[in-house]
């Protein structure tokens, strides 16, 4: 077969012509770069600005956070200095409150001892007069006598009812016991020793005899 030749200007030409298409080919228009895939657009990287974005955020958290701390700090100062007052407020409360109830104790029966005053004038008048007539000397005891169960009664003294009345154990002690029929079963028929209350307590009990009844044996007999 006859061999066709080419006049050596044309296959220069034809040459450059083949490396310029050829794949792979850096710098020239049409050429891929390598690893790329076929449509894909290679955009610039936006590492460096996303990252001082984030430092950027960062900063103002941090500010934020320490002005908060900041504002319960003070709160807490101002709540505990408010303790600190309340408690020292309380503790001289509590001080003086002892202190006058210590005085209300010592000095509760001032009164009490004001209104017995009168009394103790008039026994030692009695005793001074122990050699006159023995009747005014009785009465003058009597007078004493009346004047100062007046004052007991003002402070709430009251005695406790007895004869005549259902023995009672919550106010009344037996201490002697009289078979009768002149008087209801256990009656008290005689005080031996006087009882009082003290406003609506017992002060002491009253000393009594209570009536008991007569035995059917010792009716008969």
């Amino acid at each position: 077969m006859e061999e066709k030749k080419i006049p050596q200007g044309e296959a220069e030409n034809t040459e450059h012509n083949n490396e310029a298409g050829s794949p792979g080919a850096a710098g020239e228009p049409g050429s891929a770069v390598q690893g790329s895939s076929p449509g894909q657009v290679d955009l610039p990287e936006t590492e460096g600005e996303e990252t001082a974005g984030e430092q950027g955020q960062e900063e103002v958290d941090v500010q934020e956070l320490e002005r908060r701390l900041a504002e319960q700090t003070a709160l807490a100062q101002d709540y505990f200095q408010r303790l600190a007052r309340m408690q020292a407020d309380f503790e001289n409360y509590r001080r003086r409150m002892n202190r006058e109830r210590e005085e209300w104790f010592k000095y509760a029966s001032q009164s009490l001892v004001a209104e017995l005053l009168p009394v103790v004038d008039n026994f030692e008048r009695a005793l001074a007069a122990k050699e006159d007539d023995p009747a005014q000397v009785v009465a003058g005891v009597e007078m004493i006598y009346r004047q100062l169960m007046d004052v007991l009664t003002r402070e709430g003294l009251s005695p406790v009812p007895a004869v005549n009345e259902p023995f009672d154990p919550a106010r009344h002690e037996a201490i002697m016991q009289e078979e009768t029929d002149s008087y209801p079963d256990n009656t008290v028929i005689e005080e031996l020793r006087r009882g009082y209350y003290f406003k609506d307590r017992l002060l002491r009990p009253a000393l009594v005899k209570v009536a008991r009844a007569v035995s059917k044996q010792e009716n008969n007999q």
